[in-house]
Order: C-alpha cells, then sequence, then structure tokens
C-alpha cells in the first residue's frame, strides 16, 4: 500500500518539490499551504508527478491555531494512519508581528503551529515519522520559551528566525524523548532558491544569489529522511545533508528542549 504522506508548505520550495518527488514514488499525497491560487497551482505539478493520481489538498495558515486544528480535524476523519508529517510550513519575517493568537508571528508560523500539528496527529503517527525542517541559521537565533510574544522594539529578523529554527530542533530531540514510537528528525535543507521570506531584499537574495541549493535538491533530502529505513536515521537528529551533525549548544539542551514542550503545550493549549 502507498504511504499517506502529509507536507506542509507543499505550495512552493522545498515542500513542492518533495511532494512531487513523493507522488512520483507512488504515495498518497496531501499537499498543505495558506494562499489557495498557489495551492492550486501546486496541487497540479503534484497531480502530473503522480501520472493523474489526484492528491488531496487542505488549506491553512500556520499563524492561526484554529487553522490547525481545522487542518488536523480534516487529516483525522480522512486517514485512519499517517506514515509521514513533514512539517515544512514556515518562513522569516521582515518586521514584528503579532498573531491572532497574541504570538510573535516567526515562533507561531515557524514552531507553534507545527508544533500543534503534531500534537493532535500524534497517535495517527505511531509508528510513522515526523520530519522538521529546520536550519543552520539556529547556530545565530535567539530563544526564550518563557516569551513568545516578544515586542517590537526587541524585535529582529534573522534573530528572531533562528530561534524559530533552534526550536524545530529542540522540539524533534524531544518527541523523540517523549514519543519513541515515532521516528522524528531534523534536517537543514540549505540555503534553496525560492519565494522565501519577507520582503524586497530577503526576497531578491532567496531567488537570484548563485550558488544556492535547488528546491529538488533539498526536495530530495526531504524524502530521504522520510524514506530511508529507519535504523540509518537517529532518533531526535539534526541532519545536513545525509549526515548527522551536532546542533549549536541552545538547540542541544535537554533542559531547554523539555521547558519549550511545556511552554508550547501552554501556548496551543494542548
Amino acid at each position: 500500500m502507498p504511504s499517506v504522506i502529509v507536507v506542509t508548505g507543499a505550495s512552493s520550495g522545498v515542500g513542492l518539490a518533495a511532494a512531487e518527488q513523493f507522488a512520483a514514488r507512488g504515495d498518497e499525497v496531501v499537499v498543505v499551504g495558506r494562499d489557495p491560487h498557489r495551492l492550486a497551482a501546486a496541487v497540479d505539478r503534484v497531480r502530473a508527478a503522480g501520472n493523474g493520481r489526484e492528491p488531496a489538498r487542505y488549506q491553512a495558515d500556520f499563524e492561526r491555531l484554529d487553522d490547525v486544528r481545522a487542518l488536523a480535524d480534516g487529516l483525522l476523519s480522512a486517514y485512519p494512519k499517517i506514515d509521514v508529517l513533514a512539517n515544512n510550513a514556515g518562513g522569516m519575517i521582515g518586521g514584528y508581528r503579532r498573531t491572532p493568537d497574541g504570538y510573535e508571528a516567526t515562533v507561531q508560523g515557524n514552531h507553534l503551529g507545527p508544533f500543534l500539528l503534531t500534537e493532535l496527529l500524534r497517535e495517527r503517527l505511531r509508528g510513522g515519522r515526523v520530519v522538521n525542517t529546520a536550519s543552520e541559521a539556529h547556530r545565530r537565533g535567539t530563544l526564550d520559551p518563557g516569551d513568545l510574544t516578544g515586542a517590537p522594539d526587541r524585535y529582529s529578523g534573522f534573530p528572531a528566525y533562528g530561534g524559530s529554527k533552534a526550536a524545530n530542533i529542540l522540539f524533534t530531540a524531544e518527541a523523540a524523548r517523549r514519543w519513541p514510537d515515532i521516528l522524528s528528525v531534523a534536517f537543514h535543507p540549505g540555503v534553496v532558491r525560492s519565494n522565501f521570506g519577507d520582503g524586497a531584499v530577503v526576497r531578491f537574495f532567496y531567488r537570484y544569489t548563485p550558488f544556492l541549493v535547488s528546491p529538488e535538491k533539498a526536495g530530495a533530502l526531504l524524502v530521504w529522511l522520510a524514506t530511508v529505513p529507519a535504523g540509518e536515521l537517529e532518533n531526535g537528529g539534526y541532519y545536513v545533508g545525509r549526515k548527522l551533525k551536532k546542533p549549536a549548544a541552545q538547540a542541544a539542551d535537554p533542559q531547554l528542549a523539555a521547558r519549550l514542550w511545556e511552554a508550547s503545550t501552554k501556548a496551543v493549549g494542548v
């Protein structure tokens, strides 16, 4: 039977490339995106990659926790088992923004939303995998589990983004400790040529700078992590390329990971 693969952030970039590759393998792909027009275009591409097999589609904005809850409800109704959840949604915010739920948008979109989705799908994921898209940017990030709201006068885009990517790595490691029946891994996809980021300068960089990684190559790494025999991966591990790599000290701190888990649980209400 084909595997059920849920890919968030699948309407462009790494997520779309991975979704196409999963479809080409014959997997049952669930495409999740925020923008309805880009989502529709992505579905067309995934369908073509899968030789006409129709992927499921769900629209959700991870800066709205009610959207994440509705997404989880739809997936729980549709699938008795989910083999892989690829938490790939997220991005870099140009300026401070608070979500309708009251949190800083970067940490919610990149961490709290995926955390909530994974928590809600936890029972369906038994025996499966969670693959979290992190980044080497975590090495220059700042993260305080005690303050997920932040303030405009203290906000800086790259440290906030890096902190949210550290949160992805901490979540992965803590999930491996708490949920040993689910294989959880995080990875750095490379600096990928895409529509990533918020603001003209950031978007120009990610579209036109030489030597960036193609979405297809980064997507292939996600697919590898989702499909390679489980015994070849370390539960809770952080991967750069196909190699296990030690994250920065902040992102490898089990006490900080436990604090973040408790703070995230409280923030999302699970």
